[in-house]
This record gives structure tokens, sequence and C-alpha cells, in this order.
């Protein structure tokens, strides 16, 4: 069993990942459609003022999200979302994997750096946890699901720093580890955590009070 989940089952929790996000993209394209250019004449100043208009009221509609209202809650999911991305990549183990599989060989944190990564990284899940269960309006609008994907998120870090601490059976705490990883992998293109590429999509392509920009598609 431990054969099979370090092969093929980690081969295909890969294709499922990348291929649901190549699906997911040619279903944002498919459902959506090109903005036709509104080509407005424009006059001396003007430009100027319609630029430093729009800017003005696209920073007014950012304060008006969670980056204005609660600057606390953005700086810690920012910090949340850095750990979750740069600590795999550049842990040390991970990367004498890919050395030893494939002979590639990139920069990695030292063990102490990766340690204190994953654990800013689940104080912030239990902060996300704790914010869930009592804050009532977000408790509100909290399912089962969201439990769930918070859990998956941060499994194959808390497995990860117990593997590495060596708590409990080592082998067995390293075995749920990669499945946890797997897990995520696999379930990552088609739940709410796709947001790590429809965040990109819906800021940059689609025009919205909310978009870094005018966008150039819409629904």
């Amino acid at each position: 069993m431990f054969d099979f989940i370090r092969g093929p089952l980690l081969w295909v929790a890969f294709i499922v990942f990348f291929g649901g996000l190549v699906f997911q993209l040619l279903q944002f394209f498919t459902l959506t459609k090109k903005k036709e250019r509104l080509f407005l004449p424009v006059h001396g100043k003007t430009k100027g003022r319609w630029s430093i208009e729009s800017m003005r009221q696209w920073f007014e509609s950012l304060l008006a999200t969670i980056i204005g209202t609660h600057p606390m809650m953005t700086i810690l999911t920012l910090i949340f979302h850095c750990c979750l991305f740069v600590t795999p990549i550049f842990l040390l183990a991970h990367n004498i994997l890919l050395d030893e599989s494939w002979g590639i060989s990139i920069w990695s944190f030292s063990e102490s750096t990766t340690d204190i990564l994953s654990v800013v990284l689940l104080v912030c899940g239990v902060l996300f946890l704790l914010r869930r269960i009592f804050v009532r309006r977000v408790r509100a609008i909290t399912t089962v699901s969201d439990y769930l994907i918070l859990f998956i998120t941060v499994a194959p870090f808390l497995s990860g720093y117990m593997a590495y601490h060596q708590w409990f059976h080592y082998k067995s705490i390293l075995f749920a580890h990669i499945l946890a990883g797997e897990v995520m992998l696999i379930v990552a293109p088609f739940t709410k955590l796709g947001h790590m590429l429809f965040f990109f999509l819906y800021r940059f392509l689609i025009g919205s009070e909310y978009s870094f920009g005018q966008g150039t598609r819409s629904w």
C-alpha cells in the first residue's frame, strides 16, 4: 500500500490536478465571452481625469471588501496562502525526492524555516476554524463542506509537521502525510480550493467593481 500511494496514486493525483485545472480553464472561456470595446472620444485632460476618477472609484470599492473592512483578516489570509504555496515547493525533503527521481534540483528552505512556516500556517488554520465557529455572521454561511475543505488544506502540513518531529508511529504518519497531499491535489480543481486559479481569472479578466482593471470578458 505504501508503494502504491508513493507511485501510481501520486501520478493519478497530479494528472487529476493539472487536468482539472485545464478543464476549469476551458470551462471559464466557454461560459464567458469577450467584451466589446467601447471607443469613446477623449480630449485633452479628460483622459487624465477619467483615469484618476476610475482609480478612485476602484479604490473605494476595494475598501468596501474584506481588505478595507477587515484588514487583519486580509493580512492573515495573505500569510496563510503564502505559506500554503511556498512551503511544499521549497521543502528540502520534497526537493531531495525530486532530485532522486528526476535529477531536478532547486533551492530549498532550511528545515528550521520550513518548520516555522508550517507552524504559522497551522496557527492561521486554527484561527480560521475559530472564526467560523464563533463569529455569528461567518457561522451562518458556513457548511460542512467548508470545514472539510479547511481540514483537507491543513492536513498535509499537520501530518508533515508530525512526521518531521517523529510524533507517534513515523511510517503511519508519513503514509497519512502523502495521502493527505494527494487528496488535496485531487479535490482542488473541483472545490473551493479551485480559487487558486479562479481568483486571477475573475480579478484580471472579468470586469467588475472588484477587478484589477476593466476586464476583457463578461458572463
